[in-house]
């Protein structure tokens, strides 16, 4: 299993930003899958799950509902991440993986900063 995120860097407030997260090493099209984000001195935050088929939005963490919006290319074994309206409590890494038990093996993630 291998799970690579990108698409994170410095943004300023109010800015957007759009995060990838590439599969490969399992059938990507039998999963559902979910963002989630770690801030530093936090615990991992799940943000958003979108079913196998992406017809289906399961759910939305409170902190980001509204501004964000998960999506996914099953030909292209890619998850989505649109991030808009971004605050300085979004700063954190973000990664991906399998929405029910997820994968042992989590990706590097993606660095979001977001200040001024």
């Amino acid at each position: 299993v291998q799970l690579v995120e990108s698409g994170g860097g410095l943004v300023q407030p109010g800015g957007s930003l759009r995060l990838s997260c590439a599969a490969s090493g399992f059938t990507f099209s039998n999963y559902a899958m979910s963002w989630f984000r770690q801030a530093p001195g936090k615990e991992r935050e799940r943000l958003a799950t979108i079913t196998r088929g992406g017809g289906t939005i399961l759910n939305y963490a409170d902190s980001v509902k509204g501004r964000f919006t998960i999506s996914r290319d099953n030909a292209k074994n890619t998850v989505y991440l649109q991030m808009n309206s971004l605050t300085p409590e979004d700063t954190a890494v973000y990664y991906c993986n399998r929405a029910g038990v997820p994968f042992v093996s989590w990706g590097q993630g993606t660095q979001v900063t977001v200040s001024s």
